[in-house]
């Protein structure tokens, strides 16, 4: 395996730790208004995520250092084509992490209800963007021989990545009621259980609608054909596979199902791209690859030996950390929130 390789391989990994951890953080967000209905429970939501969400932040941190490192022409030209989504996701972000922090700072009902309309919105904003990001990656995008994408915002809101935002909307909402399943005080994880298995049915519809109009939109259909190999078949089982332990109340099966699909799925897409890293639809050989976007051998082989050196250290005490807080939050567990 080449270094260029190697480091698409840990970029995809990356990526995929963030849109799991992350994924049913912003699921509970956009849950809370509607599961919490007093602010004793809403409080209990929040502490759900309370210990890890800053930290589960970091995997995209790392991503997006990762990406500017290994490889510079793809960074510079996702971040600059795709400028104003990347600004409305970071504002979501700031947003959510504002509004997490300073509800708890004033008793008063009209305060905290303003905040949790932020959580809301900061924690819908980013599977938009990443949603529609995934979209456009996959169906391609107008980038000249520069490597510059030279279409405009518009460009980028097209009815397939449209979908591809709903799905990725609806999948995170469906990931974070089953891990509140798991983690909430046992009357919220009841209401979060039959909220999980409405939304098993939409998530289900978008995510292989989602698949289905992959083969007529996106530009890897011509070279994986009908067949689009084990990885993508199991996150389409994985996905089946939720709903069918949620009537056997399988909670810890359906959750981990859940985490599956959306590793999967983001692996899926990485191998639908690979080598490319962003297509081209001016010219397909003005298409970003892992190759003409890699920074230089130097730099990646430095890269790989702090990263072999650093990243089991960072990935042992996340798993310290989420052992440390693996039981489930009680109601006395809400104050800070």
């Amino acid at each position: 395996m080449s270094l260029p390789e190697l480091w698409f391989a840990l970029i995809a990994i990356l990526f995929m730790g963030y849109l799991f951890l992350e994924g049913f953080d912003y699921g509970v967000g956009m849950l809370l208004p509607f599961l919490g209905r007093t602010d004793q429970e809403r409080r209990a939501l929040l502490a759900t995520i309370g210990p890890v969400w800053d930290a589960n932040e970091v995997w995209l941190i790392t991503a997006g250092g990762a990406l500017f490192a290994a490889f510079p022409n793809w960074y510079a030209t996702l971040f600059s084509g795709f400028y104003l989504g990347l600004a409305l996701l970071l504002g979501g972000l700031i947003v959510r992490g504002v509004a997490i922090e300073f509800r708890s700072k004033d008793a008063h009902p009209a305060w905290r209800r303003r905040w949790d309309a932020l959580i809301v919105i900061g924690s819908a904003i980013p599977p938009i963007v990443w949603g529609l990001a995934m979209g456009d990656m996959l169906h391609g995008v107008a980038i000249n021989a520069h490597m510059n994408y030279v279409g405009g915002f518009l460009g980028l809101i097209n009815p397939y990545a449209v979908v591809g935002a709903i799905a990725l909307v609806l999948l995170f909402l469906l990931h974070g009621a089953l891990y509140l399943d798991l983690k909430a005080p046992e009357p919220l994880a009841e209401r979060a259980h039959r909220w999980a298995y409405q939304l098993g049915m939409w998530a289900t519809g978008f995510y292989f609608l989602f698949v289905i109009l992959s083969y007529f939109y996106a530009n890897f259909a011509h070279k994986l054909g009908v067949d689009p190999g084990p990885i993508p078949i199991m996150a389409g089982l994985s996905m089946v596979a939720i709903r069918l332990f949620l009537p056997g109340r399988h909670r810890v099966a359906a959750f981990w199902a859940g985490a599956l699909t959306i590793v999967l799925s983001t692996a899926s897409v990485f191998l639908a791209l690979y080598p490319r890293v962003m297509i081209s639809t001016l010219n397909p050989h003005w298409s970003l690859t892992i190759y003409n976007a890699a920074s230089n051998p130097y730099s990646l082989k430095v890269m790989t030996i702090v990263a072999v050196t650093v990243l089991p250290i960072v990935l042992a005490y996340q798993a310290w950390s989420y052992w440390v807080f693996r039981r489930r939050v009680s109601f006395k567990d809400t104050f800070h929130y």
